[in-house]
């Protein structure tokens, strides 16, 4: 498991990762702005930089989100199209989900209710 906080900001987003059954799953924890888009962004990267072929975003933990996490969880997705993976999204508190189904990203990425579900549909 790895947690990558940012160092001037340690409260704000925390990220851990995490594997199940060739899964990796990164969970989020904090507010998804601006400042700290670059924790999401290095977290949904592998190591190699090379992003994982199938990814869960655990956004539980997740209490505000702009438009810039909204441009990671894109180009997150992007890349794991391009390597015939997916990505999905689960468990986002209300607010965060409203704000993925404003600018419609609940249409290109799927979003689960929990962890689980994400994990095993």
């Amino acid at each position: 498991m790895t947690t990558t906080p940012r160092a001037d900001q340690p409260k704000r987003l925390s990220a851990t990762c995490s594997e199940r059954d060739g899964i990796r799953i990164v969970a989020l924890r904090g507010e998804l702005d601006h400042d700290v888009q670059d924790v999401a962004g290095q977290a949904l990267l592998a190591g190699d930089g090379h992003p994982p072929v199938r990814t869960v975003v655990d956004l539980s933990g997740v209490t505000f989100m702009d438009s810039s996490g909204i441009n990671v969880l894109v180009t997150a997705h992007q890349q794991a199209t391009g390597s015939q993976g997916w990505l999905r999204i689960a468990a986002a508190q209300d607010s965060v989900l409203r704000v993925l189904q404003i600018v419609g990203l609940d249409h290109v990425i799927d979003c689960h209710p929990t962890l689980e579900q994400a994990l095993t549909d």
